[in-house]
């Protein structure tokens, strides 16, 4: 487990965007992905807004994916099967990079044919707690045509991410624009932030 959470962190140290293809069990990926299915096909999942709790908003211009916030008051063992991993992860990140991460949040994000959510970061401007975003994908058999690609906008370039099975990203959330390109299949994954306050 460790040599999977030091290859993402070396990644992000070497170029200000950590990824893992294999970051998730194939068996948590899968788990995960029958649960947001089952959660979703349950109607159990809200239009994303924009904004920061005091000034959320939605916007279609903006953003069009639909998300479940996952938390371990639901008792759901596919869920906190996800946050003792993630567990596991900030335990790791805070003894080697004293980060001082003390809690996150993640939700489920269903992007269906046709959404996207363009250029943004992810800090508040009234809130800055969140100090990395992470992203990790839930989508079998991706191919290129499907679209749904995390294009990331550092150093005057744009570096482009297929959202394939398993693969995680990994990156500061007040260092670096990105957006979701338009999506041409359902696009499934677990978003969410470290935070330090």
């Amino acid at each position: 487990m460790e040599a999977i959470f030091e290859n993402l962190i070396s990644r992000f140290l070497e170029d200000k965007v950590g990824v893992s293809d294999t970051f998730l069990s194939e068996e948590l990926a899968t788990d995960l992905r029958k649960n947001l299915l089952s959660l979703f096909s349950e109607q159990q999942f809200k239009k994303a807004g924009i904004g920061s709790s005091a000034n959320r908003t939605t916007n279609d211009q903006i953003r069009t994916d639909q998300i479940y916030w996952l938390d371990r008051a639901h008792n759901n063992v596919h869920e906190n099967c996800f946050f003792d991993y993630m567990d596991a992860f900030i335990a790791y990140l805070n003894r080697t990079c004293y980060t001082g991460i003390v809690d996150y949040e993640f939700h489920y994000a269903l992007y269906d044919k046709g959404t996207f959510y363009k250029r943004h970061i992810d800090q508040f401007k009234d809130n800055k707690d969140r100090a990395f975003s992470m992203i990790m994908y839930l989508n079998e058999n991706w191919q290129a045509g499907d679209g749904g690609q995390l294009c990331v906008y550092k150093d005057n370039q744009q570096q482009i991410i297929n959202p394939t099975n398993r693969k995680c990203v990994f990156f500061k959330s007040d260092e670096l624009e990105h957006e979701v390109l338009l999506s041409h299949q359902p696009r499934l994954s677990v978003t969410g932030w470290l935070k330090t306050g």
